[in-house]
């Protein structure tokens, strides 16, 4: 009896981790709703198609026009594109993952202010519970890094966040972070192709960032 009882927890413990791949594999795939959701959103605050690049701020009457402003790609740092989660004292693999976040979407504005470029780095994400159980609210640590790239990078400048997502029942929860405070000086134009924004998972962020409460999607 005892022998059976074990063998039906251990294929319910497999039936669990099995679902959990399942659903970090389709994370991306969301919804149509909840997919327009998103992208309805990130239209709202970058005032166009977070695909297309970032346009120059039109001048104040008066004022002279700026040269055109390039705003650099965004893109994931490597190794840094999820972020797991384990129970207490385990590894975040198989049945002890408790939840998981992935990124799914970036976009950028870029604007000039004399010297300076401000620039707004929107993140599109997906937390999903695992077979451990996620608790009702999770931190989700982030990293938005300006980088000249080549040989030998160098950092520009880099900011730590943090973010509180609402867990639901179904245990797939969308989530959509701006930063809107990364400032840089302007490029030269020789280096100005050179730079990317990167971002990424960073727990480290959890001591560190500013802590920043998104609206929950309808």
């Amino acid at each position: 009896m005892l022998m059976k009882e074990l063998r039906k927890s251990s294929v319910g413990r497999r039936g669990a981790g099995i679902a959990f791949a399942l659903a970090v594999g389709l994370a991306a795939a969301a919804s149509p709703a909840a997919a327009q959701s998103l992208t309805d959103r990130f239209k709202s605050l970058f005032g166009g198609k977070s695909d297309q690049p970032a346009q120059t701020t039109t001048p104040a009457p008066g004022q002279p026009a700026e040269a055109e402003i390039d705003c650099p790609q965004v893109t994931i740092r490597a190794g840094a594109s999820t972020y797991a989660v384990a129970a207490a004292g385990k590894q975040a693999v198989g049945n002890d993952v408790r939840y998981q976040a992935s990124i799914t979407k970036m976009a950028r504005e870029c604007a000039r202010n004399g010297g300076e470029i401000t620039a707004r780095v929107g993140i599109q994400g997906r937390v999903v519970a695992g077979p451990a159980g996620a608790p009702s609210s999770v931190e989700i640590p982030l990293r938005v890094a300006v980088v000249l790239g080549g040989i030998g990078e160098k950092v520009i400048a880099s900011k730590a966040y943090r973010t509180t997502v609402e867990m639901s029942e179904d245990g797939s929860v969308p989530f959509t972070f701006v930063a809107e405070d990364i400032v840089y000086p302007v490029p030269s134009a020789a280096v100005a192709d050179n730079y990317i924004f990167y971002v990424g998972f960073d727990p480290q962020a959890l001591s560190a960032g500013p802590k920043v409460h998104p609206k929950r999607k309808k």
